[in-house]
């Protein structure tokens, strides 16, 4: 097979210290599937907002990637970028705002997400006006459902998809609906739509909060998950930033072996980019070998840390993975 154009620049001119390491888990992320396994990838941060979906989407396409965690925020901010990517408003010095220019732009319905500013009114309170029918209908029938499953029903309406302002290519949840891969998301109550539906809860619009499912529900979705999953192959973990996006699946299998006495593997690969900094208690810079005391990874597990910018380094570890 012939290598990409990005791919054999990588391979030509990324040879030491990170950029090494991003080759080193890139190759590892090819072997691990070309071996017939399986991959989570976990989006943590703003991932969606920078648009990882237009590397993300692909690699879903092309059977890259067969679960994802994501926070509550990467999940709607993804959708928030289909309906309303030409109202966003960018501002290239953000590092210079003043307090008073970032109340200008509360003022305006800007919610700043480092450089990028998400339009209140044509993305979070349109979605939330769209969501609210869903969120009835499912009430009424007695349903509890993880909340992606709200966007795929959206996404399964010819009248929603007429209102994207961006090709549906780019959006990765898009892409997962059309795949019908699993989607986890734990903490999803640290999300704006969320926070729209507990203000909901708390003055009775909704009369069920389990409408959408608590984190139990969703460690026990992915509990049976990853138990059937691992059956036939085994799982790895390619981890975007950290927090609860990776900290949340990692811990299922122990959590599998020591509470339920399951026999699964442990996660097959492990990488995560990150530029948290390894100190006492900080998990999200922990190198991986400290997982293995914890049960989660195998003394050989591939394992990668990648120290570096994820808007920068993601892309191209997924170019590099899709031989672009």
């Amino acid at each position: 097979m012939a290598v990409g154009p990005v791919r054999k620049f990588l391979n030509h001119h990324y040879r030491h210290f990170n950029s090494a390491s991003l080759i080193d888990a890139a190759n590892g992320y090819t072997k691990h599937i070309d071996d017939g396994n399986k991959m989570m990838v976990c989006l943590a941060g703003a991932m969606s907002t920078a648009e990882l979906g237009l590397s993300l989407a692909e690699m879903i396409r092309k059977g890259k990637v067969h679960a994802i965690s994501c926070t509550g925020a990467n999940l709607e901010e993804d959708v928030y970028n289909l309906v309303a990517h030409d109202e966003y408003c960018r501002i290239p010095d953000w590092r210079s705002l003043t307090a008073k220019e970032e109340t200008k732009l509360y003022n305006k319905g800007f919610n700043r997400v480092t450089d990028t500013c998400i339009p209140e009114e044509a993305a979070m309170r349109k979605i939330e006006r769209l969501m609210w029918q869903e969120w009835a209908n499912a009430e009424k029938k007695g349903e509890s459902n993880p909340p992606h499953v709200y966007f795929w029903r959206l996404f399964e309406k010819k009248e929603f998809v007429k209102q994207f302002q961006i090709d549906k290519s780019a959006s990765w949840l898009f892409a997962a609906w059309e795949k019908k891969i699993p989607i986890f998301t734990p903490g999803w109550e640290d999300s704006t739509l969320a926070n729209m539906f507990a203000a909901a809860c708390i003055n009775g619009k909704v009369k069920n909060p389990h409408t959408v499912n608590s984190g139990i529900q969703t460690m026990m979705r992915l509990a049976e998950w990853y138990t059937e999953a691992s059956k036939k192959s085994s799982i790895g973990m390619f981890q975007i930033g950290g927090g609860i996006a990776g900290d949340f699946p990692i811990c299922v299998v122990p959590m599998l072996h020591q509470d339920l006495k399951r026999k699964v593997r442990r996660w097959g690969y492990f990488c995560q980019i990150s530029d948290s900094t390894t100190s006492y208690g900080s998990y999200s810079g922990a190198v991986p070998n400290e997982k293995i005391t914890w049960g989660k990874l195998e003394e050989t597990t591939p394992r990668f840390m990648i120290e570096s910018d994820a808007t920068i380094v993601a892309p191209l570890v997924f170019a590099h993975v899709l031989n672009w």
